[in-house]
């Protein structure tokens, strides 16, 4: 007879350790912020406006010294917030022909929705940080730089944390430099955005999840 196999825990495939400040920490160690960027409509933009966006942008990446991710979140809209909030008005509105017509506003709003999905598009940069993985002797070697150099070297694990998350906070800022010298505005997200970010990566066959509670690490 066989044994029926016992099915691992999702979270065990996830690489993620945990999200805290703002900063999604991996299992092997690596760090990662995550920007929301604006976009902006470049087919709109005329030959010489379009030019300037394309040299700045060349000009953004070569500025840049270490790896960056760019991707685009495409999601089926969510619009039951705004149909309850439709609900709410039409219940208190006290004319008979302005509730009628909030009435067949709401109902086709409904049913074009549920005809047609309706995608929202949201843009992404990952800025990664990661300790690079040094033989001994090459870490020797370093250790012996910066003696000479007389830059201490961290004593013990908060140090060397505090050190990364110092690094990875220059990426970030140098990369919104950056991005705002095109004309892109990019804030880094919190661990309530990041959370709900990943539920919807891992959930693609939902809509939109609204107020996702943040996944405190016990």
């Amino acid at each position: 007879m066989e044994q029926k196999q016992e099915s691992l825990p999702t979270q065990q495939f996830i690489e993620i350790k945990s999200i805290e400040n703002g900063i999604v920490k991996l299992k092997n160690g690596g760090l990662r912020r995550i920007l929301l960027v604006s976009g902006i409509n470049f087919d709109l933009k005329s030959e010489e406006e379009q030019g300037m966006i394309t040299f700045a942008f060349q000009g953004f990446l070569n500025s840049l010294d270490f790896s960056v991710q760019i991707f685009i979140h495409s999601r089926k809209l969510n619009i039951e917030t705004y149909l309850e909030k439709l609900s709410e008005r039409e219940s208190q509105e006290p004319n008979e022909l302005l509730k009628n017509q909030i009435s067949e506003y709401r109902e086709f709003i409904k049913s074009f929705v549920a005809q047609n999905s309706i995608m929202t598009k949201t843009f992404f940069v990952a800025i990664p940080y990661s300790t690079a993985q040094m033989s001994p002797t090459g870490m020797a070697i370093t250790e012996k730089i910066k003696d000479l150099l007389g830059k201490k070297t961290p004593t013990s694990k908060s140090e060397s944390e505090d050190e990364s998350l110092q690094q990875l906070e220059q990426r970030v800022d140098q990369v919104v430099a950056g991005l705002n010298q095109m004309g892109l505005r990019a804030v880094p997200l919190n661990d309530e955005e990041l959370t709900e970010l990943f539920y919807n990566l891992y959930n693609p066959e939902t809509t939109e999840k609204e107020d996702v509670p943040v996944i405190k690490q016990q």
